[in-house]
C-alpha cells in the first residue's frame, strides 16, 4: 500500500469519527427540534425518545410565534444583548490595543488586576452590585444588565493577546506620519482586528443572551423579563404538561446564537488561525 493510498483511508477514517461524535453530540437539540414538532408531546412526552415524531405537526411553534410575551422578551433580550455587545466589545478592543501596543505606568500591574477579575464569579458580586445598583434606583430597569458587562477580563486578554501578533511596526510608521494613538488604533489595527471582534462578539452575544441568575435577581416586572427569564417561568407555571410547546420555545430562544454563529464562523477561524502567528 502506498504513501497516497494510506493517506486516503486515514483521511476516511477520521471523517467518520468525526461524523459518529459530532452526530452524537448532535442528537440532543435534533431532540429538542423532533419534539417541537410532535403535538402529541403537549399530553405525555414520547418514551423511548425519538428523533423523528409520528406526526410532524407546525402547531406548537405556530403558537410560539402568536406569544406576545415571548415576542416582548425577544425585544427585552435584544436590547439588553445589543447593548451589551456593543459596549463589551469597543471597551475590549481598546484596552487590549493599549495592553498590548500602549508604553505607560504600571501597565503590567493594570493588567494583572485586569486577569485577576476572572477568577471572581458571579456569584460573590450578586449582593454588592444589588445594593450599588438598588442605591441609584436602578433595580427593573435594563442598566444592570448592561454596564457590569461592559469590562470583561477575558475578552481583553484575547484581544491583547490577538495585538500581540500584530506588528509592532505598524505603530511606528504611523507616529513617523505622525498620527495619534487613536486614529492609529482606528485606521491601522482595529481594520485588522475582524476576526477577534467577530469571535468576541459570539461569546459576548451568548453570555448576554443566556444569562439567567442575574436578570433574576434584578428584574420582577415581567415586562422586563428576556428570554431565559420567560422561558423558565413557563416551564415553572406548565411543567411537563405542555412539553411539546416547552421545547419549541426553548428551540425558538436558542436561534439568534445559531444564525449569528453561522455568519461569523469563518472570521472565528481567521482568529484561531492568526493566534499562532508572530508579528515582528
Amino acid at each position: 500500500m502506498d504513501q497516497k493510498t494510506s493517506e486516503r483511508i486515514s483521511n476516511i477514517v477520521k471523517f467518520i469519527i468525526l461524523l459518529v461524535c459530532g452526530s452524537l453530540l448532535m442528537m440532543p437539540f435534533i431532540w429538542v427540534v423532533s419534539v417541537g414538532f410532535d403535538r402529541t408531546a403537549n399530553i405525555t412526552m414520547p418514551f423511548p425518545p425519538r428523533l423523528i415524531p409520528e406526526t410532524i405537526s407546525s402547531f406548537n411553534y405556530g403558537i410560539v410565534f402568536e406569544n406576545g410575551r415571548l415576542i416582548q422578551s425577544y425585544i427585552n433580550s435584544g436590547i439588553v444583548t445589543t447593548s451589551s455587545v456593543f459596549l463589551q466589545v469597543s471597551a475590549s478592543l481598546l484596552a487590549g490595543y493599549a495592553f498590548s501596543k500602549g508604553n505607560f505606568k504600571y501597565k503590567r500591574l493594570l493588567f494583572i488586576l485586569v486577569l485577576c477579575t476572572l477568577m471572581i464569579p458571579m456569584e460573590p458580586r450578586l449582593i454588592p452590585l444589588y445594593t450599588l445598583f438598588n442605591s441609584f434606583s436602578l433595580l427593573n430597569t435594563f442598566w444592570p444588565l448592561i454596564l457590569p458587562t461592559v469590562i470583561n477580563g477575558m475578552l481583553i486578554f484575547l484581544c491583547k493577546q490577538f495585538f500581540d501578533q500584530l506588528p509592532t511596526t505598524l505603530r511606528e510608521a504611523a507616529q513617523i506620519d505622525g498620527a495619534g494613538e487613536f486614529r492609529i488604533f482606528f485606521t491601522v489595527y482595529l481594520p485588522l482586528a475582524g476576526p477577534i471582534a467577530a469571535t468576541m462578539v459570539i461569546l459576548s452575544f451568548i453570555w448576554s443572551w443566556n444569562d439567567f441568575m442575574w436578570p433574576l435577581v434584578v428584574l420582577n416586572n415581567q415586562d422586563l423579563h428576556t428570554v431565559p427569564l420567560y422561558l423558565a417561568s413557563f416551564s415553572l407555571e406548565n411543567g411537563t404538561s405542555l412539553g411539546g410547546l416547552t421545547m419549541a420555545l426553548a428551540t425558538v430562544s436558542i436561534l439568534p446564537i445559531v444564525v449569528l454563529y453561522l455568519f461569523l464562523q469563518r472570521y472565528i477561524i481567521q482568529s484561531i488561525a492568526l493566534s499562532g502567528v508572530k508579528g515582528e
